[in-house]
């Protein structure tokens, strides 16, 4: 079988899509043919490049403000060629728009949808393009979503019938977690990962210091238009020297700090699923988010502790100093491995079932 993944960011990012795009293809390349397309903004990267036997191929792309990624020859390559299955993946950017464009017996599309824009002028943009957008969907032989709430999103905004989108979850690898321990030290950690941009509420956890007591350090992992608001932010409320940015960490280290971290924190308007928050609850840390999206799926009040929308930093401050202070059991985390957080692997078995039917 030969199958084209169509990723909407460089295959060489650390954003989500380019997580599961890039470890679905590598497990289906133990026993399929499998391409990658994906853009290169600016040319960074080689044009073309096999990683663990995933044969990836970037082209030249116009990305303002790191969206959309439209690749005119991205469109005119798609245009060539044939495949069995061609899979699509994220519905805000044009690659997934352009895969309608190839040749192919079977076509999928997994959105990663969060329904609006990041601002004003993209959620404008996305509803101007709408029908363009469901012109793809209706096109697809089948939707995945990695979430029930992106499921009745996809649902309730398209109108299509409920078997059409099914539901497979994102996944981790089991094996990286496997040897993890917690590490001692002499500060409680509030862990976040990932994009620094308003949406995903970073600049919530710089307020709340000041609530909480000084042996609290707030340790942010991830890099994105945010951070210069935030360093300065930080200044400002006479808390920069408990607040540590980190970029770019080797994954080792990254999992030790999911591991070391008394509690994980994501205040997120919109996600689909969030890896981030399934990669803490693997490492066994408790977590804080958003009560909102598919954010409020992980929401136990055992392991995973949700926070009203809009945030309010004084239920915030409580919320953080109880779960430090209460010393969650760990082991709670563990209801969600084989449910709502798979194995990459069983990911690519219920995907090689679908290309397949």
């Amino acid at each position: 079988m030969k199958i084209l993944q169509v990723c909407p960011d460089s295959y060489g990012a650390s954003g989500g899509i380019y997580v599961h795009v890039r470890n679905i293809s590598e497990h289906l390349a133990k026993r399929y043919d499998v391409t990658v397309y994906a853009t290169n903004r600016g040319l960074k990267l080689p044009r073309y490049e096999v990683r663990n036997r995933v044969k990836v191929e970037r082209f030249n792309c116009y990305a303002p403000s790191d969206a959309y990624f439209f690749s005119l020859e991205m469109m005119l390559k798609l245009r060539k060629v044939k495949f069995d299955v061609v899979h699509a993946h994220g519905y805000h950017a044009f690659p997934c728009h352009l895969s309608v464009l190839a040749d192919c017996s079977k076509f999928v599309v997994t959105p990663h949808f969060h329904g609006v824009g990041h601002s004003s002028f993209r959620d404008a943009l996305i509803r101007l393009l709408k029908p363009f957008g469901a012109a793809t969907l209706r096109k697809a032989d089948k939707i995945v979503a990695v979430s029930e709430y992106e499921k009745s999103l996809i649902l309730e905004q398209f109108g299509f019938d409920s078997d059409k989108v099914v539901v497979i979850p994102n996944g981790v690898d089991f094996s990286e977690f496997s040897g993890l321990r917690r590490q001692n030290h002499d500060f409680r950690s509030v862990l976040y990962v990932g994009y620094l941009s308003d949406y995903k509420g970073a600049q919530y956890l710089v307020e709340v210091l000041p609530k909480l007591d000084d042996n609290v350090v707030l340790e942010i992992v991830g890099k994105g238009p945010l951070k210069p608001f935030l360093e300065k932010h930080a200044k400002e409320l006479k808390v920069y020297d408990r607040v540590r940015f980190y970029e770019n960490l080797p994954r080792q280290e990254l999992l030790q700090k999911y591991a070391n971290a008394d509690v994980f924190v994501l205040l997120s308007k919109y996600e689909a699923y969030s890896l981030v928050v399934a990669e803490a609850l693997a490492a066994g840390t408790p977590c804080i988010v958003a009560d909102t999206s598919a954010l409020s799926e992980w929401v136990d009040n055992e392991s995973c502790f949700g926070v009203s929308v809009p945030v309010n930093l004084n239920e915030l401050a409580k919320l953080i100093n109880s779960v430090i202070d209460n010393r969650v059991d760990r082991r709670a985390m563990r209801k969600w491995i084989g449910t709502k957080i798979l194995d990459w692997n069983n990911v690519a078995k219920k995907l090689e079932i679908i290309y397949s039917q």
